[in-house]
């Protein structure tokens, strides 16, 4: 399991969040597919779920007590996998295998194939509702462990997504954190002009939800949210993280062709220098 008081550094934090970039990028080359933008876009968020706020155990990964992870939006599974592989689930060598016939590092996580996935995810606008379903199951249980629930914002134009706020709002889900990646892009453009999504944070107010509202890239602003988050009582959080689709790499942030693409060779030769990798 996480050591808390090793991996509260927040140096550490940032350490981590650079690695796990260069190795999504760089099983995202090799495949010559997948989500670049959003998988970059929530490093910061997941990489300090699971070095620092989740209690889990990799070589035990069903462990009762362990909090759970859904990752809603689907399509970003690169960033999961990678974190699964550097916390110890599986070898990380198996990331090369990214998107390949047999592989369990599919397009989207597969909790049939590959230890570590919860919920086998991708249809967007599913995750809340199963994180609820899951909560109140923890909640009945007398269980500890908290459901933590990573959305899209191009997602939650989705229906479902809303469904599922009221139902947590109406039942005080407080073991339930959903995180909305607000990058502002989607496969199709900007997220305000294919179907306008604020005010964001009304939104969820209004159904009854304690709202964080944090830059989703600023390390320390992330781990006090997470922090903060698990505080609350009588109703469930959401962590509204401001980010920018493709963060870490210059030529990619703010582009929405990069939603669904994988980066070239060039391209991640470029990328591995601006993280301080180039020629290791």
């Amino acid at each position: 399991m996480t050591t808390l008081t090793q991996s509260r550094d927040i140096g550490f934090l940032k350490e981590q969040a650079r690695l796990v970039r260069i190795e999504i990028l760089k099983m995202l080359t090799l495949a010559g597919s997948g989500h670049t933008g959003g998988s970059l876009s929530a490093a910061d968020i997941v990489t300090a779920l699971y070095f620092y706020k989740m209690r889990h155990k990799p070589e035990y990964p069903k462990w009762p007590e362990r909090d759970r992870f859904i990752l809603s939006k689907g399509h970003a599974a690169p960033l999961l996998y990678t974190v699964l592989a550097l916390t110890g689930y599986f070898d990380k060598s198996l990331l090369s295998t990214l998107r390949k016939t047999g592989s369990p590092l599919q397009g989207h996580p597969s909790s049939k194939m590959l230890q570590g996935v919860e919920v086998s995810t991708g249809s967007l606008g599913q995750g809340l509702s199963i994180a609820n379903g899951i909560a109140l199951g923890l909640r009945l249980d007398n269980s500890r462990a908290r459901v933590y629930c990573l959305l899209g914002d191009g997602e939650i134009q989705e229906g479902q997504v809303w469904e599922a706020a009221m139902t947590a709002g109406h039942y005080a889900i407080d073991n339930l954190c959903a995180i909305v990646d607000l990058n502002e892009l989607q496969i199709d453009g900007r997220c305000e002009d294919v179907m306008k999504i604020t005010p964001v944070p009304a939104k969820w107010n209004a159904f009854n939800w304690h709202v964080f509202e944090i830059d989703g890239n600023n390390m320390e602003e992330v781990v006090t949210a997470l922090d903060e988050a698990e505080k609350i009582k009588g109703k469930p959080s959401v962590i509204l993280a401001k980010t920018v689709k493709g963060k870490g790499v210059s030529i990619f942030e703010g582009k929405v062709e990069y939603h669904g693409l994988a980066p070239t060779k060039e391209e991640l030769e470029i990328a591995l220098k601006e993280l301080g990798e180039h020629g290791k």
